[in-house]
């Protein structure tokens, strides 16, 4: 009789439930009180908000603002924890989403439309994300190396494209998605994608063998081998959406801003980490929710609006966000030992 792997066994007792119920209700259990932590903070924020700033913060105008915000760095914390989930990390992409914008800004590409800005800020995207992946899964290298160089060159390439200058959008179709008009029941475009974006995601990881083996290899990838997951493989994909959200976002900021620039998407990379971590998304891998995820995207979105209306320095605003990421990653742990 053939006897199981050691690492194939040890996920086997390490999933197993201890009293023969569901394996996932433990899971759930902890997912739903991050959720509520974080409901609990995002409501907080707001009632902050709506006293200290009553007559701005809570119109229409200012809540369309914080959305429309969030969605951007929203789209790339998508892809992000798709990346952590497995155990990796991706520090070039706000480099990504500087060089996507700006390539599909320059004279050449708008001549094509919004179709070629669209086209070529998806394309450079899924480039990078591909060379990401590709030096991880196959060459390597370790994930903080390989998406460092990524961010440095990356970073070189959009400044020499624009030599330092703002290229303005000239496509009507790409400036006329920033206006009021084209807001659909008083959601902005941007929202409405972002929220697309976030649907797909959820389904992606809770619905689909995509996620499961994402969340295998991020859990013990030597396991997820013996049971015939090509690991390799699962991580260029990983590595190409994020890409592919970076190339989405590089788009809506393109919308966002009616401009590329070689400064766009900076500290993304930390904003998107940062977010997925008070989300419940373990830098070890092997657990996250891209719920979590959004919440603290909408939470770290909520924080720079009620600094901006309250007119304080922005260096109050990061000792805040540093303190809710340490208070998060607390719940985590007292949850996790408790369960």
């Amino acid at each position: 009789m053939t006897q199981p792997a050691p690492a194939a066994e040890a996920a086997a007792h390490k999933t197993a439930p201890a009293d023969g119920g569901s394996p996932w209700r433990a899971t759930l259990a902890r997912a739903d009180v991050r959720t509520l932590s974080l409901l609990g903070v995002l409501a907080a924020l707001i009632l902050i908000g709506g006293v200290t700033q009553p007559d701005s913060f809570l119109d229409t105008d200012n809540l369309q603002l914080i959305l429309t915000q969030a969605s951007v760095i929203g789209v790339v914390t998508v892809g992000m924890t798709f990346v952590i989930i497995s155990g990796g990390i991706d520090l070039s992409v706000g480099a990504i989403v500087a060089l996507a914008s700006v390539w599909a800004t320059t004279v050449a590409t708008q001549e094509y439309g919004f179709a070629g800005i669209l086209f070529t800020a998806v394309v450079v995207g899924m480039g990078c994300g591909l060379v990401n992946g590709l030096l991880i899964a196959y060459g390597g290298m370790v994930p903080f190396i390989a998406t460092l160089a990524m961010l440095a060159s990356g970073r070189g390439l959009a400044l020499q494209i624009t030599d330092g200058k703002t290229q303005m959008v000239t496509v009507d179709g790409v400036l006329r998605l920033g206006e009021r008009d084209s807001y659909v029941l008083g959601i902005p475009p941007l929202v409405l994608v972002f929220a697309a974006v976030t649907v797909v995601g959820w389904l992606l990881l809770n619905r689909t063998t995509f996620g499961r083996r994402s969340v295998a290899v991020g859990g013990n990838a030597e396991a997820a081998r013996l049971a015939g997951i090509d690991v390799r493989r699962q991580r260029l994909y990983l590595y190409l959406l994020s890409g592919l959200c970076c190339g989405i976002a590089a788009f809506l900021l393109i919308v966002l801003a009616g401009s590329g620039q070689n400064t766009n998407g900076n500290l993304y990379e930390l904003d998107a980490i940062a977010a997925a971590i008070i989300g419940g998304t373990l830098l070890s891998g092997g657990r996250g929710t891209i719920v979590g995820s959004v919440l603290g995207v909408l939470i770290f979105t909520t924080i720079t609006n009620i600094f901006a209306l309250n007119n304080l320095e922005t260096a109050t605003q990061q000792i805040a966000k540093g303190a809710i990421i340490v208070a998060a990653v607390l719940v985590q742990r007292r949850t996790a030992n408790n369960h």
